[in-house]
């Protein structure tokens, strides 16, 4: 059953069930990054997840479409490493909005779209793929026997004709494992003023520059020139590049001294929102009440929820997104483009697939 609403402009709403299935490709990428930082950090695991929901709502509202919001996964992973504290993830995700509004504001990254034709965007989501691939094995490698449980709840699913369901029901799995642990939740409010207390000011050391630049190279490539491109092949969706800079640049100066983890859009949530059933902003909707409800009830069985049965989702996740990234004019130039980014990282190999593509489109016209 479905519920439209439509807005000013004519954008419509949906509250199927593909919209709730479709809201766990993005979760499936946001979580088990979510839960490690706030485990191997001091910041608050309640409101990292607020922000999360505040801005599925407004970007989804914003976009009229499924827009995804997920970490910037290169600091993120730095600062799990231990290589950047928590003043110097706040300053590079400072650093990095202000940079992104400056080049949203611009217009600086539009004309970027006139050298990214269908293969690029294939190499780029199949990047995103292994790489999920990659993440959800190490995960669930750590727990193998939840893992085949929860690849068994999954395949069960898939089994009795309901593929987009089978993210949500492994998911479910995992809830109800962390329920098993951890009792019945209880209502807890976030408190913004102790998130404050740990962030007394922002670090710009060399770390911290360089940790910017290396997610600089990553978002301008994957979470504003693929995703606007991905946001109007998938939805038609009017986003541009310059526009979702903007908004991950404001987002960011908002939010992250805030205690926040720096955010991005993503061509890899949307393309998971798309690929469980999402068509509408009201995945969005969907999946910021759900992080709300988890950030004031459940708080504790996300942090007890089995990161090996997330692997599984990430795999599934990865598989519906590589499949559909070999739907290519040129498969050579993806496979190459995807590989490069697991080896090296999604913004290289966006770089230089731009630079393939054009090598070959004059080759092609020389001969």
């Amino acid at each position: 059953m479905s519920f439209w609403a439509t807005d000013a402009d004519e954008r419509r709403l949906s509250f199927s069930a593909g919209e709730i299935t479709g809201a766990v490709g993005d979760s499936a990428t946001v979580l088990p990054v979510v839960v490690a930082v706030s485990a191997l950090t001091q910041l608050s695991l309640p409101i990292l997840l607020l922000w999360f929901g505040v801005f599925q709502v407004a970007w989804g509202l914003r976009y009229g479409a499924p827009v995804s919001v997920e970490p910037m996964k290169a600091l993120a992973a730095l600062v799990i490493a231990g290589t950047l504290s928590v003043p110097e993830l706040a300053f590079a995700g400072v650093l990095a909005g202000a940079v992104l509004l400056a080049l949203g504001a611009a217009g600086a990254l539009g004309t970027l779209a006139e050298y990214v034709d269908t293969p690029v965007i294939r190499g780029v989501q199949l990047a995103v793929a292994l790489v999920l691939a990659q993440t959800g094995l190490e995960l669930g490698v750590g727990a193998p026997r939840t893992a085949l449980a929860a690849g068994a709840v999954g395949a069960a699913v898939v089994a009795v004709g309901r593929p987009r369901a089978s993210a949500l029901a492994v998911l479910g799995f995992g809830v109800a494992l962390a329920g098993l642990e951890t009792g019945v939740p209880t209502i807890a409010i976030p408190e913004f003023g102790a998130t404050l207390t740990t962030l007394p000011s922002l670090a710009p050391t060399a770390d911290a520059l360089s940790a910017t630049g290396a997610q600089l190279a990553m978002t301008v490539g994957n979470a504003a020139v693929a995703t606007s491109l991905l946001l109007s092949d998938l939805f038609d969706a009017d986003a541009s590049p310059d526009e979702l800079a903007t908004s991950m640049g404001a987002m960011n100066l908002l939010a992250v001294p805030l205690g926040a983890l720096p955010m991005c859009h993503g061509s890899g949530g949307v393309a998971g929102k798309y690929a469980f059933g999402a068509r509408t902003a009201g995945a969005n909707l969907v999946l910021g009440a759900l992080y709300a409800a988890a950030a004031f009830v459940a708080v504790d069985l996300v942090a007890a929820f089995p990161l090996a049965a997330l692997g599984v989702v990430l795999v599934v996740v990865a598989g519906q997104l590589g499949k559909a990234s070999l739907e290519t004019e040129s498969l050579g130039l993806t496979v190459s483009i995807g590989v490069l980014g697991l080896v090296a990282n999604v913004g290289v190999a966006f770089v230089a697939g731009i630079v393939g593509s054009v090598v070959l489109s004059r080759i092609r016209g020389g001969s």
